[in-house]
C-alpha cells in the first residue's frame, strides 16, 4: 500500500508499506480523507512538532474519515463510513476519571511524542482499536467527515467555557481551528459571533461560515469588555492580550490555541481585575461524537475546506496549507492512490 512518510525536515515521500494485518480488537480502515494539521506542517517543515523530533519515518495524519476495510470482531460491517478519535488514553488518573485526554503516557494518530512513532492515518489503509472508531451517519460526505476531530477541538473549548448559547462571543485566529470555533458558536445558538485575523482571507471565510463580524487586528482594535466569551484560537501573544481586554467583567476566556513552550510577554493586569474565568483547553475528550452530528446536520461548516489534494501531491498540499490567506482546511485525497 502506498502512504506519505515524513522522514525529517522537507524530506517528504510516498512510501510502499506492507497493508497491516488486524489483531485482536483492531480494525482496519481504508483511508479516504486526511486533513492536514498546524502538527503535521511542524513535522514536515521544521522535521519536529515542539520538543517532538522525528526518530523514524512518520506517517502523518489524525483528522481522518474513511470506510472499514475489515473488523475481525464484526462490530463494523465492511463499507461502513467512519472517521476515529485519534487518542489512545495513558496512564489513569483517578482524580480525572471523566478527563482520559489529560492523562499521562497517551498516544495520538500520526504523532513522534512516542517511541516507536504513532503512526498516522495518511496511508491507503491502517489500524485502530475498535473503540476509536466512530460510524456516520447517512448522508454526512467522507470530506466533511474529515473535519470531525479538529472541530471537537473547538466543542471542547466552547464546553470549557460553560457554552455559548445567547451569548457575545469573539474568537481570535481564523485559521481552521478558529474557523471551526466560530463555526460551532454560530450553530449553537450565540447571539452573534466575531473573528479576528489579520490577513482578509481567513476572514473572508468566516463570513461564509455565518459569523455576523469580522475584524482585522492590524486596522482595528477590538471594544473593551464587549464579549461574555472568548475562545483564542491563535496563540499569538498580541492576540491573548488583546482578548483579555475584549472579554467583559466575570466574562469566560478559554485558550483553546497552543502556545509557545516558553515565557512571553502576556498581561495579566485584566484577567485579574475583571475577575475573568479563565480556562486551558487541551484537544478534546469525547466531543467528536458532537462533532459528527454537528457536521452532518450543518452541511455549510464545508465551506472551511479550500483545497483537496491527491496524495502523489502531497509535497503542493503542505504547501496550500502553509499558505493561511489561500487556505483553509486542506486535506489529501487517499481515494485515488488505492492499489490493493
Amino acid at each position: 500500500m502506498r502512504a506519505i512518510v515524513i522522514n525529517g525536515k522537507e524530506d517528504l515521500t510516498l512510501a510502499e508499506l506492507p497493508v497491516p494485518e488486524p489483531g485482536p480488537g483492531q480494525v482496519r480502515i481504508r483511508t479516504a480523507y486526511v486533513g492536514i494539521c498546524g502538527s503535521d506542517l511542524h513535522y514536515y517543515y521544521e522535521g519536529a512538532n515542539g520538543a517532538f523530533v522525528i526518530r523514524e519515518p512518520l506517517v502523518p495524519g489524525h483528522e481522518m474519515s474513511g470506510t472499514v476495510d475489515a473488523d475481525p470482531s464484526g462490530t463494523f460491517a465492511p463499507g461502513t463510513p467512519v472517521t476515529v478519535h485519534p487518542a489512545t488514553f495513558g496512564e489513569t488518573l483517578p482524580y480525572l476519571a471523566d478527563a482520559p485526554h489529560l492523562w499521562p503516557n497517551g498516544a495520538y494518530l500520526g504523532s513522534a511524542s512516542t517511541w516507536p512513532h504513532t503512526q498516522g492515518a495518511a496511508a491507503e489503509y491502517f489500524l485502530v482499536d475498535a473503540a476509536m472508531v466512530r460510524a456516520l451517519p447517512e448522508g454526512l460526505p467522507l470530506q466533511r467527515a474529515a473535519l470531525a476531530e479538529p472541530l471537537a477541538v473547538g466543542l471542547h473549548g466552547i464546553a470549557l467555557a460553560g457554552g455559548v448559547a445567547d451569548q457575545r462571543v469573539l474568537v481570535t485566529g481564523a485559521g481552521a481551528i478558529g474557523l471551526l470555533t466560530a463555526a460551532a458558536a454560530v450553530a449553537l445558538g450565540a447571539a452573534e459571533v466575531t473573528s479576528t485575523d489579520v490577513l482578509e482571507g481567513p476572514l473572508a471565510r468566516a463570513r461564509e461560515l455565518g459569523v455576523a463580524h469580522t475584524v482585522d487586528v492590524t486596522a482595528q482594535e477590538l471594544p473593551a469588555e464587549a464579549f461574555d466569551v472568548v475562545l483564542e484560537c491563535s496563540g499569538v501573544p498580541a492576540s491573548i492580550n488583546a482578548a483579555f481586554v475584549a472579554a467583559r467583567r466575570a466574562g469566560s476566556y478559554v485558550q483553546v490555541g497552543m502556545v509557545p513552550n516558553a515565557p512571553s510577554g502576556i498581561n495579566l493586569a485584566p484577567m485579574i481585575s475583571k475577575e475573568l474565568t479563565v480556562r486551558g483547553s487541551f484537544r478534546f475528550n469525547d466531543e467528536i461524537d458532537a462533532a459528527v452530528e454537528m457536521l452532518a446536520a450543518h452541511p455549510q461548516i464545508e465551506h472551511v475546506l479550500t483545497h483537496t489534494f491527491p496524495a502523489t501531491d502531497a509535497v503542493a498540499a503542505f504547501a496550500a496549507a502553509k499558505d493561511s490567506d489561500a487556505s483553509g482546511k486542506v486535506l489529501l485525497d487517499l481515494t485515488t492512490d488505492h492499489t490493493a
